[in-house]
């Protein structure tokens, strides 16, 4: 019987990342449960431990999901800091269970590979943009600078999504973070 439901469900394993994801919408990371999540997805209370082990296990592959995510975002931005920067917020708004989660080391296993290869390949596609800058004739400092603009997008976002800025940005993210963005120096 349990053949007939892996089958049914052709790709559990992404059918249980989507219901996770879901359920991270909903209620938040925290408040996740495996046996939740396999009633949403039709399955065996077992069927998720046995593709993730455990509740860690799932939220890495949910992280690692939207590292690669992230990249391939900041990536269409072809080396602009500033679209990156609103893609990154814009990121932020429309896959916020991703970013939930992504950003919460103490949810998830950070020494997994997969997802530290997904980490990697976001930072890349960050530090690229960076890098794309002109710094006026002074030698880059990519690291710092990358850190940098990261914090501004990353805050910028988590502001947005906590509700936490002024009313006067308007209720479009892309185009207030554009707006400060805008004004950081190139």
């Amino acid at each position: 019987m349990s053949g007939t439901r892996a089958y049914h469900h052709g790709d559990l394993r992404r059918a249980l990342l989507a219901a996770a994801l879901e359920v991270v919408g909903e209620v938040g990371p925290a408040a996740l449960s495996l046996r939740d999540l396999a009633r949403r997805a039709g399955v065996s209370h077992a069927a998720p431990a046995h593709h993730f082990g455990d509740k860690a296990g799932l939220l890495t592959a949910l992280a690692a999901q939207g590292f690669d995510l992230l990249a391939e975002t900041l990536t269409a931005a072809d080396d602009d800091l500033l679209e990156a920067g609103v893609a990154y917020v814009d990121f932020a708004v429309t896959h916020r269970a991703y970013f939930e989660v992504m950003f919460r080391p103490e949810l998830y296993r950070a020494d997994d590979a997969e997802l530290i290869a997904a980490r990697s390949r976001a930072g890349a596609a960050l530090r690229s943009g960076v890098a794309a800058l002109s710094n006026g004739g002074a030698p880059a400092d990519t690291d710092r600078d990358s850190l940098a603009a990261w914090s501004i997008a990353h805050g910028f976002a988590t502001l947005w999504l906590a509700g936490a800025l002024p009313d006067r940005v308007g209720d479009n993210p892309r185009e207030a973070a554009r707006a400060v963005l805008r004004r950081l120096p190139t």
